[in-house]
């Protein structure tokens, strides 16, 4: 319906000689709604959600009224209206997990053009990532180069590994948010944040100044990446990292797409025609590099049996079978 009045309004304010313009705007996109149950008292009254307590899970939810103990009949997901009573007020989600959390969570939980089911769980869950990336940034913080310490001539495998990683999160970032994909985004940035987290605690020594240097740039773009989403927690975290400036007033990462380009290629290995294993291999590997990978996997040799193999066809960069 605002698609109508929009439009019709434009086209009044043409005729009346009030614009130049024949539409209002060059292309249109429809959100979703927030939806959530509704809970029914036996008189026939409807209950907030924060006036029920749930307990139990699946198909053995059951729900009383929380003043009372008086049951309470679950009902359908509708859109949330004063009408049904099935709101949430945004003051107790800001004042208890804050609005970052909320926001969060109705980015994560599905494409903005579907509806969004509001439920305790999903708050709870984005709750827990604000406080991950609170502790990685400052996981991170300790490990990390000074702002501007100078970059390395080299990067070791480590570091290259984490620069990767950082550059992979930034280019699918940059690309979803431009196609209003937030959901996406959110788990692109859920993705980077595991490697990152992992990257660290495989630390078994002194880190050195270049994968210093990686852990600071890497940290640096994943605050980026997750102010649009999360303002509040990226400017602390932004202080935190010893930034004087505000995350808000920075300037998108710039990419390096060399860094995008991978030196492997993973190729699955089927055996008379059903995948048993796969072989990572250099990109620019021959035929017969690839032949000897694959022919050394415990899979292979198995199936062959000390035997040599009728024939091995590889398909550069798709597929490699072996016929035994």
């Amino acid at each position: 319906m605002h698609l109508l009045y929009s439009r019709f309004f434009t086209r009044a304010m043409r005729a009346t000689g009030h614009v130049d313009l024949d539409e209002p705007f060059a292309g249109l996109f429809t959100q979703g709604m927030v939806v959530h149950e509704t809970y029914q008292r036996a008189n026939g009254e409807w209950a907030m959600p924060a006036e029920v307590k749930i307990e139990g899970s699946g198909g053995e939810r059951s729900a009383t009224l929380v003043s009372s103990g008086e049951p309470i009949k679950i009902g359908p997901i509708e859109k949330m209206s004063k009408s049904k009573r099935n709101t949430v007020d945004p003051d107790d989600i800001i004042g208890s997990e804050g609005a970052d959390t909320a926001r969060w969570f109705m980015l994560s939980d599905s494409p903005p053009e579907r509806d969004v089911i509001w439920t305790e769980e999903g708050v709870q869950g984005s709750w827990r990532m604000v406080q991950r990336l609170w502790r990685l940034v400052h996981e991170a913080g300790e490990v990390a180069a000074a702002a501007d310490a100078p970059r390395p001539a080299a990067f070791g495998k480590e570091a290259l590994a984490l620069r990767k990683a950082a550059h992979r999160a930034l280019a699918h970032v940059s690309e979803d948010i431009e196609r209003l994909r937030f959901n996406v985004c959110v788990a692109h940035i859920y993705e980077f944040t595991n490697t990152f987290q992992a990257s660290l605690a495989d630390l078994e020594a002194e880190p050195t100044a270049d994968y210093r240097w990686a852990v600071r740039e890497a940290v640096d773009i994943l605050v980026l990446l997750f102010h649009p989403m999360m303002p509040h927690l990226a400017e602390e975290c932004w202080a935190a990292l010893g930034h004087k400036t505000l995350v808000s007033s920075e300037a998108w990462p710039k990419l390096e797409a060399a860094l995008l380009v991978e030196n492997t290629v993973t190729l699955p290995v089927q055996i008379n025609g059903k995948k048993r294993a796969e072989v990572t291999i250099a990109r620019d590997a021959t035929v017969a590099e690839i032949e000897r990978a694959v022919l050394a996997l415990d899979a292979v040799k198995q199936a062959l049996g000390g035997k040599a193999p009728k024939k091995v066809i590889v398909v550069p960069g798709r597929i490699v079978n072996v016929v035994v």
